[in-house]
Formats: structure tokens, sequence, C-alpha cells
């Protein structure tokens, strides 16, 4: 038996109104929003009592999905926002945009910031990280 598709990415965000205009003005497309609480979601995360806001977003090709969560109860906790990109884990969301610089520009306005350069990887093909919400790696590639 195999896997069908990976479904999406979530990522668990302080203030969800200012993750989701970042990653909106990353591109990507506001699919839902819904508020879950309940014997389901306490079963499923074991936290008792709890409250979650969420808003799915996705790629504009439909494939990638995120799921940006904002916990009412019990709060969030966090152990390194600002972790740098050779932590262990899950360390950044890769994107692919049409002009490198002005994805920053715009997601700079957003609270993004590059977390190093804009470096040229291949001829006409740029790179770069940029840290966006909760300190999570944004890495975008100019195709």
């Amino acid at each position: 038996m195999a896997i069908k598709r990976m479904d999406h990415i979530g990522v668990v965000v302080e203030d969800l109104a200012a993750a989701k205009a970042f990653f909106l003005e990353l591109g990507m497309e506001l699919v839902g929003e819904t508020t879950v609480s309940g014997p389901w979601v306490e079963g499923v995360s074991g936290l008792p009592g709890v409250v979650a806001d969420i808003s799915f977003l996705r790629t504009p090709d439909g494939h990638g999905q995120l799921e940006l969560t904002t916990y009412q109860k019990p709060l969030a906790t966090t152990a390194e926002p600002s972790a740098p990109p050779n932590t262990l884990g899950i360390r950044n969301l890769m994107f692919a945009v049409d002009d490198v610089r002005d994805t920053v520009e715009r997601l700079t306005a957003h609270g993004g910031e590059l977390v190093g350069t804009i470096e040229e990887y291949l001829p006409s093909k740029y790179f770069c990280y940029l840290r966006g919400p909760q300190g999570v790696i944004i890495a975008l590639a100019e195709d």
C-alpha cells in the first residue's frame, strides 16, 4: 500500500491574520477557514479543552496546501522561533516564484526578513531564505 499524496503542511502561528496576509501576498489562495473544538480535536491533539482557529491556503497550481493554526486554548508554546537553517527538523517551505527580488520586497512589508542574501545559483536563477511568520523559513527560487 502506498500513500496517495501529501495533503498539507501545518504551521502554528500566534497572529493568524498577519500570517494569512503574508502567505496571500506570496500568492497563495485562501481555501477556507474554521474553528475546531470538541472531543475529536481533543482526542487527536491530546489537548483537553482545545480550541483552534484554522485557515487553509493553497498554491495557485492547486497542489500544495498550507494549514495555518492559532490556538485559543491552550495557548501555543515555542521552542525556538528563530532557529537557524541547519537546526534539526522541518526548516523551510520551498516556493518557486517568478521574481525573487520582487517577492522578497512584497513579503518584507508583511514582516518577512532575509536570512542571508539573494544568490544566483545558476545563470539567471536566484534563490534565498526569508524568515516569515513564527520564524518559519520560506525558501524562494526564481524559475
